[in-house]
């Protein structure tokens, strides 16, 4: 059974994308489709506040993309550099907070040291902090034009301090349109169909519907996590999946499982 993915395809050290490794183990045929396109906002400021910890009280990722950002910031003059012999160990002195393991494992290969990576959304990346921090100091939020308020209002209402930078913005990735066209003239109608952000649902779901037409209710909707299943309800749609975290192998065993009429999840 064919299953499609609206996410990028990021190939890991093992040189292929971890989702559809994971499916295929089930004998699932996986294809991702980009969904999103990013342009990334207020380096020169990101970079300056990065160059001076003393005035935060930590760090908190909660997309890739946030991550990405510093990496961009680091390849200005000789900011690597810096970061190498200094800043990198004085951020490490501090907490860096993430959700899921793949932020944690790109904050990683920045040298930094996390804290909260099984925490699967916001809402309990928060209530972690919120259990354990106790600085005066702001913590530094890098996030997208998109971001939820959930976190910066548990915190808030913890009397948290944190201060937030938009560092990108989502847009619709330009080929969405002809890519679904040509998966469905090629692959045909999915068995399953993942959506991975609530954006993501945004730009693609006329497509689908359109392609699809009064076969749509043969396809399983599955969802990365509680956010993005809330956003698929809200458009009318039955969420098949939820994964129990943000992780390829939750998501291969939810869609699994859907896929098996004996079965729910």
């Amino acid at each position: 059974m064919k299953v499609l993915l609206l996410k990028d395809a990021k190939e890991d050290d093992g040189g292929q994308d971890p989702y559809i490794r994971e499916l295929g183990l089930y004998g699932l045929e996986a294809t991702s489709i980009p969904v999103l396109s990013f342009e990334f906002l207020s380096l020169p400021s990101f970079s300056e506040k990065l160059s001076h910890p003393e005035n935060y009280g930590g760090l908190i990722f909660t997309s890739p993309r946030a991550v990405e950002a510093v990496e961009l910031c680091l390849e200005k003059d000789n900011e690597a550099e810096v970061w190498e012999k200094s800043l990198r160990e004085k951020w490490n002195a501090k907490p860096v907070y993430v959700v899921g393991k793949a932020t944690a494992s790109l904050v990683s290969k920045i040298g930094l040291d996390t804290k909260g990576e099984n925490c699967g959304n916001a809402e309990k990346l928060a209530e972690y902090i919120c259990s354990r921090e106790s600085s005066a100091l702001p913590l530094l939020f890098p996030c997208g034009n998109l971001k939820r308020e959930i976190l910066p209002k548990m915190l808030q209402a913890e009397g948290i301090p944190m201060e937030s930078l938009t560092v990108y913005q989502t847009a619709a990735h330009p080929g969405i349109q002809g890519n679904l066209n040509s998966y469905y003239s090629k692959q045909g109608l999915p068995a399953g169909i993942a959506f991975f952000s609530p954006s993501g649902i945004t730009y693609t779901l006329k497509h689908i519907q359109e392609l699809s037409g009064d076969s749509i209710d043969q396809i399983k909707f599955a969802a990365i996590g509680p956010t993005t299943a809330r956003a698929l309800a809200t458009q009318g749609l039955p969420v098949s999946c939820t994964a129990e975290s943000p992780t390829p192998q939750a998501l291969a065993t939810g869609i699994r499982k859907a896929l098996q009429p004996q079965d729910c999840c």
